[in-house]
């Protein structure tokens, strides 16, 4: 047998060792790391993901207003399909935690396989380099520099270096001189910082969604309450559910700013709503104003105006006091809910406000509806002998001889004018523990990308040694690399080359 049959035979067991080797030492669990690691796998995980995010989106979500009508009008089929796959809650699915869970681990291992490799090119710097691999480089070029020494042309580069940002070393070995600059070499661990932010908000999200606490709470004067109600949707079925709150919130007033005074309280006649509250806990007592374009945050809990209840009422009266004896009418204004003293020790109380005042079912006032169409406040006076009555006070002159406004105490009561508000104000409540890291992790990438993409890790080796032309003559190979935007790294490198061998850097050609 040939010594070549024998180099080939050796050459086929050896492989066929290695083989059954590889083989024999699979392991299941390194597979797994190395699928949970891959950067593809990463990309087809976040496409799925995009997806899912998608279908969210064009299928209507069943924690949305008007969901109930949208899901009625679907196909038996859609329902049937849409709803066994978890699409009117997709959010909430398993399998779309499942892709955040996973996709995360896989950012997180693939920063950890990828991450010694990029320590070890920012750490360790290849301060020298030979002729053969700069000629490999993505830019090279080869030029005779004129000088008295080798040190003086060493000097010249590191200065050109300088000159077009880059941060020169300079090194001697085996009677050759070098110089190797860089920048931007933090922009090998950009990664790093993108990945970060994805995990940020993927954190984010995941606390929204499993921790997020939101509801609505009407108020009106004098009312407290530790609870806020929320909405607990089920397909095609809504329930409201109490949500216990940290404190006590007690409304002490609340205001409507007008366009027109002797307009509606609807929204098109509204510029503000004010909520004044005071919050409850085991810390003491806090005053807040809630209104259109103001919350208050409490413990993580956002405070805001979300809606009223359109019923019309008072805010506060102007009463005007005609006296039976003949004597000077007075007006006096009494706030929601409050009294008034006058001068001769009667007593009035703001009882209560009907603004389409009638009388109800067992003679009882009411309201045909909530429109200020014939407002009456109900007041309750006191004289100063104790005697106690129910006075109706209307917008509305009455006749001279009709009972509902028959004098008391000695004066006749109308009501002159009032402040419009509504019956309640609703406010939404929201805790979202997420938002936060969501905001902070959305910044850090759009910083991160644009360090990214918009910057580069350039660098540039220059061995110089000893020219054919003797003595004053030395030959400078250079080359040099970027991880991205190659064609202004080109640039930089012909401007480089060019100033130091006297040529135009359009002129500079790779060797």
């Amino acid at each position: 047998m040939s010594a070549i049959e024998e180099t080939k035979e050796e050459g086929v067991v050896s492989q066929a060792v290695k083989t059954e080797k590889s083989v024999s030492q699979f392991s299941p669990v390194v597979w797994l790391l190395n699928l949970l690691s891959s950067v593809r796998f990463g990309v087809t995980l976040l496409v799925l993901l995009v997806i899912a995010s998608m279908i969210g989106m064009l299928i209507m979500q069943q924690n949305v207003d008007g969901f109930d009508k949208y899901y009625a009008e679907l196909q038996p089929s859609q329902k049937l399909l849409y709803g066994s796959l978890g699409f009117f809650d997709i959010y909430h699915a398993w399998y779309f935690n499942a892709l955040l869970l996973v996709l995360s681990l896989n950012i997180i291992l693939a920063s950890i396989d990828r991450f010694p490799k990029t320590w070890k090119i920012v750490s360790r710097r290849k301060l020298e380099a030979g002729r053969r691999w700069l000629e490999s480089q993505q830019e090279h070029a080869e030029f005779v520099v004129e000088a008295a020494t080798k040190a003086e042309v060493q000097e010249r580069v590191a200065d050109r270096m300088r000159a077009l940002g880059l941060k020169p070393t300079l090194t001697e070995k085996d009677g050759r001189a070098y110089v190797y600059g860089e920048r931007g070499a933090w922009n090998r661990m950009g990664y790093l910082a993108v990945h970060v932010a994805l995990l940020t908000i993927f954190t984010g999200g995941f606390l929204t969604a499993q921790f997020s606490r939101d509801g609505q709470m009407p108020l009106q004067p004098g009312q407290s309450t530790s609870e806020m109600r929320n909405l607990a949707f089920q397909l095609d079925k809504v329930a409201q559910v109490p949500v216990a709150l940290p404190f006590t919130v007690e409304c002490t007033d609340i205001q409507q700013k007008l366009i027109r005074k002797d307009g509606s309280i609807l929204q098109n006649n509204t510029i503000d709503w004010l909520t004044w509250i005071k919050i409850k806990d085991e810390t003491g007592e806090r005053e807040a104003l809630v209104h259109l374009n103001k919350p208050f945050d409490y413990r993580g809990y956002r405070f805001f105006q979300a809606s009223f209840i359109s019923f019309g009422q008072a805010r506060n009266i102007t009463l005007k006091l005609t006296p039976t004896d003949g004597s000077a009418p007075q007006e006096v204004t009494i706030k929601r809910d409050g009294s008034n003293t006058l001068a001769d020790g009667t007593r009035i109380d703001f009882v209560d406000f009907q603004p389409d005042f009638t009388i109800g079912e067992g003679g009882r006032p009411d309201s045909q509806s909530g429109d200020y169409n014939n407002p009456a406040a109900i007041l309750k006076v006191t004289t100063t002998t104790g005697e106690q009555k129910t006075v109706y006070a209307f917008a509305m002159e009455l006749p001279s001889g009709a009972p509902v406004g028959a004098p008391f105490g000695g004066y006749k009561y109308r009501l002159a004018d009032f402040e419009k508000v509504p019956l309640q104000h609703i406010l939404s409540i929201n805790k979202d523990p997420g938002k936060i890291p969501v905001y902070t992790g959305f910044i850090l990438l759009l910083g991160a990308l644009g360090a990214v993409f918009f910057f580069s890790h350039q660098r540039v080796w220059a061995m110089i040694e000893e020219g054919a032309g003797g003595a004053g003559s030395f030959a400078v190979v250079m080359g040099g690399n970027s991880n991205r935007n190659k064609l202004g790294f080109e640039d930089r490198f012909k401007k480089l080359v060019g100033a130091l061998s006297g040529q135009n850097s359009s002129e500079v050609e790779q060797s």
